[in-house]
């Protein structure tokens, strides 16, 4: 039973990285104090505490069913994939903090290293040769140079 949740999961982020590489268009669950967070079930910080996680969806449908329980006072955002690689995938790296993917009304999904999905996230807009206009990097290229010296 373990096994199956684990690859439901890892196909539901398998499906956000091709999804948000077609459209273009990250979704997150944002109210007047911020953005959708969650403690991860995975990773400690040197304390011993749960890493924060922020959470992200491809479809705007699976975001909104997640409007429930403490996040019932959220509403959708769009981040355009550019500014999630570039601003929040940096950002979250330099802040400590992992990539909740495509969690479901029950808080279980995918827990991603920031440069671990910029990477993914790279090979897939390289294997389906899409345009990315980078404003922070020279190309595709740059970033992937630049996130793999980052990720060791």
């Amino acid at each position: 039973m373990e096994q199956q949740g684990s690859d439901i999961i890892e196909n539901r982020y398998k499906n956000f990285i091709k999804t948000v590489c077609e459209t273009g268009i990250v979704y997150a669950l944002q109210n007047h104090e911020g953005f959708a967070t969650s403690a991860s079930a995975l990773y400690e910080n040197e304390q011993g505490k749960p890493v924060d996680i922020l959470c992200f969806w491809a479809e705007g449908a699976r975001a909104k069913s997640c409007t429930i329980n403490h996040w019932s006072n959220y509403q959708i955002t769009e981040i355009a994939l550019v500014d999630f690689i570039e601003n929040w995938g940096v950002g979250m790296e330099n802040d400590g903090i992992i990539a909740g993917i495509a969690f479901d009304q029950k808080m279980f999904g995918y827990e991603a290293k920031p440069l671990d999905l910029i990477l993914a996230l790279v090979d897939e807009i390289k294997a389906t040769k899409k345009e990315l206009q980078l404003q922070k990097f020279e190309n595709l290229a740059d970033l992937e140079e630049q996130a793999k010296i980052a990720n060791g």
